[in-house]
């Protein structure tokens, strides 16, 4: 499959010629020196691996250039690009969620505009509006959509056999199935060691991010605020999902008791360590999943519950991976030919072999799994999370602000439900006012 890419990567250069030579084209002296980019990540293994083949695919349209990829744990992530940015060190590109470059970019204001870099590139139809939206922020676009991220649910197959259940279609079907993973030993080790759900709270991203899949797979467009600035959590059927969400973790006990505690890494160990019956299961996870090791394949990906008869059950886009550039870049000009190269067919292909997502609709399918097949093919409903931090430079402040109300139902949980959201939304709505103020 590695030589289908770089198959296509030669196709490439042999089809680059006139305007789009020159578009990529370096001076004589540049090209004729060997040159090495250096992009900075948080994607591990997976992501150097990557890397490396987009490097080898990019060597054959552009001689003497080596890809050098580092992944970093994501808070180092953050500390390293915006050190480096500030001591006029830093890498040749970034790479990573939308958000997390949003970040970068309000601490330094030092990341390019790369929307004249993608106004260069004629092959991009696949990118939709709302990907040009979220990579937007501050009148810029910080970065070149590379990926596009598809959440669903995963349920344990073996465990819905030995409770004899099916796969959960409604949030009724959830709460009738939830007890009988806690309680009837669905794994067969005779210990009281399983639970229904792998959840995340430690931190705001953990425990919203959470909630926004809930809330976008129960067919929902906003979690907590909407593009007019205007806070939903109190209409009816958002606060249904709220409260359904928050008794989850409380009252039902479908989570591990020490989940308020849990970040990515604790929630995965639960995962990967066969204790939870459903999860979050990311379109990168599959393969990783899918290997004896771990859960061997012993999870249906399918859609978050039905909440509402009048909204269908969705898989969520939640996130979007990109790359951007420092300002102070070393090779600023490479630097752009590699971005763009990023969209072209065998880095793409390469995307989706390797992360399990990708932007182009034109990709070969054949060599993925059957579970990487069902997300690439995305043939279920699919619901965008609507990104507020790329429209409201205040969110990450709201939302922290509104983990901390969410976190204490969680630990204390309100006699009404009704009444603690009616409150809430009425607190968020002041917050949001005051802030927005500056």
């Amino acid at each position: 499959m590695r030589d289908s890419i770089l198959g296509q990567a030669r196709l490439t250069r042999r089809a680059l010629g006139g305007a789009a030579v020159a578009a990529l084209a370096l001076p004589a002296v540049a090209r004729a020196q060997a040159a090495t980019l250096t992009v900075w990540h948080d994607l591990g293994d997976n992501g150097i691996a990557w890397f490396n083949r987009v490097g080898e695919a990019f060597a054959q349209v552009r001689p003497g250039v080596t890809i050098r990829s580092q992944s970093f744990p994501t808070d180092q992530w953050f500390g390293r690009v915006i050190g480096a940015i500030n001591t006029n060190s830093a890498p040749d590109l970034i790479f990573n969620n939308y958000e997390r470059v949003i970040r970068i970019q309000s601490q330094t204001s030092k990341v390019m505009d790369m929307k004249p870099v993608l106004d260069s590139i004629q092959d991009r139809g696949f990118l939709t509006e709302a990907d040009l939206r979220v990579a937007t922020f501050g009148g810029k676009m910080i970065i070149i959509p590379v990926q596009r991220v598809q959440m669903a649910l995963g349920t344990r197959k073996s465990w819905l056999d030995k409770v004899g259940e099916q796969v959960p279609v409604t949030w009724d079907d959830v709460k009738r199935i939830a007890p009988k993973f806690r309680d009837n030993d669905p794994d067969g080790n005779g210990r009281a060691d399983t639970f229904p759900f792998a959840l995340q709270a430690a931190r705001p991203r953990d425990l919203i991010h959470m909630l926004d899949l809930f809330t976008f797979g129960a067919g929902l467009n906003h979690t907590l605020i909407d593009p007019q600035g205007n806070i939903v959590i109190d209409e009816p059927q958002h606060a249904a999902v709220l409260t359904e969400f928050l008794r989850t973790y409380s009252t039902y006990r479908f989570v591990a008791p020490d989940t308020i505690n849990h970040s990515f890494t604790e929630m995965y160990q639960v995962i990967e360590g066969g204790r939870a019956g459903m999860f979050r299961v990311g379109d990168w996870n599959v393969g990783r999943w899918d290997r004896p090791n771990i859960l061997n394949g012993d999870f249906v990906s399918h859609p978050w519950p039905r909440f509402f008869p009048d909204r269908d059950p969705a898989v969520v886009i939640g996130g979007m991976r990109g790359v951007g550039i420092p300002e102070n870049a070393p090779n600023r000009d490479l630097s752009i030919a590699f971005a763009r190269f990023m969209l072209e067919k065998p880095p793409q292909q390469a995307s989706l072999q390797v992360m399990g997502s990708a932007m182009r609709t034109d990709l070969d399918l054949g060599a993925l799994s059957p579970q990487q097949q069902w997300f690439a093919r995305a043939q279920h409903k699919l619901v965008a999370y609507d990104f507020p931090e790329a429209t409201f430079t205040y969110y990450p402040e709201l939302e922290a602000q509104y983990h901390r109300r969410l976190l204490a139902a969680i630990a204390t949980p309100p006699r009404d439900h009704e009444v603690f959201v009616r409150d809430l939304a009425k607190d968020m709505r002041d917050t949001a006012q005051r802030l927005s103020r500056g």
